[in-house]
């Protein structure tokens, strides 16, 4: 694995994911996620938030939003469209949209529509402030895909509808602690990739929801890209300390091994 220089760089796809807490009363916060298909180009067989690329219609969306910087807004959007293309779980919904209505707005946005037309066409609204800043990441080395990835938590909604896999990119989806994802993929139970790990190891931290929000709010974020440097005594895969990353370093050979890089 090598680091590229930015002027070989791919172009950057715009990203978004979406790491969304349910309290319990008996242990530490679920968080949901999504196991990719295997034959996905991208994280094939990975398990990961829920979460895809921003879509044009992302920003048109945006416009709507104007005390709101665009590709934030875009952002945003894209979180709540693909969890629900992912899950049917509606988040930053004003309201409470109907399971029947989820089921057919996500077949519809498989099927091409606007999620801005169907929002309409149900009276329905967006709640951007629900979606939290919690990272941005962005490699900087050479594969066939470079995601610049925003990624938000947000707080499930009370009544909660039950989580569907989508059948077309996943294969399943469930609720798990951060520390239960973490053990699950130590027992080779599930496989995870890189930033997926670093982020679960800091979303391991909090007790609460309410914990992660304040966490979100206290660090800016600022854009994460993994890099190689020496440290003790190991070539070694590295991110930025400082913001909120309890683990910042891991041997080169063992990160290789682990999440499968090239």
């Amino acid at each position: 694995m090598s680091q590229t220089d930015p002027d070989d760089m791919p172009p950057a796809v715009p990203a978004a994911t979406l790491v969304l807490f349910r309290d319990r009363a008996d242990g530490p916060p679920e968080i949901l996620m999504v196991e990719r298909a295997a034959k996905m180009a991208f994280a094939g067989g990975a398990v990961v938030f829920p979460g895809g690329r921003i879509d044009a219609e992302d920003h048109v969306l945006a416009q709507r939003f104007p005390d709101i910087d665009p590709d934030c807004a875009a952002a945003r959007i894209g979180a709540i469209r693909e969890t629900i293309e992912e899950s049917v779980i509606p988040v930053g919904i004003v309201g409470t949209p109907s399971v029947d209505w989820l089921t057919e707005a996500r077949a519809a946005l498989h099927g091409g529509e606007a999620f801005a037309s169907l929002l309409d066409a149900a009276g329905l609204a967006l709640d951007l402030e629900a979606l939290i800043p919690f990272a941005r990441w962005l490699p900087k080395h050479r594969e066939a895909r470079v995601f610049d990835t925003r990624f938000y938590v947000a707080r499930a909604p009370v009544d909660l509808p039950l989580e569907k896999v989508d059948e077309t990119e996943n294969v399943r989806t469930f609720w798990e602690s951060a520390a239960g994802v973490i053990a699950l993929a130590a027992e080779d139970k599930v496989k995870v990739i890189y930033p997926t790990m670093r982020n679960l190891e800091r979303l391991a931290q909090f007790a609460s929801y309410d914990e992660a929000e304040a966490h979100s709010r206290a660090i800016p974020v600022r854009t994460i890209s993994p890099f190689m440097e020496e440290r003790d005594g190991h070539r070694s895969l590295c991110i930025p300390e400082g913001h909120g990353y309890p683990v910042t370093f891991e041997r080169l050979d063992v990160a290789v091994t682990a999440f499968n890089l090239k």
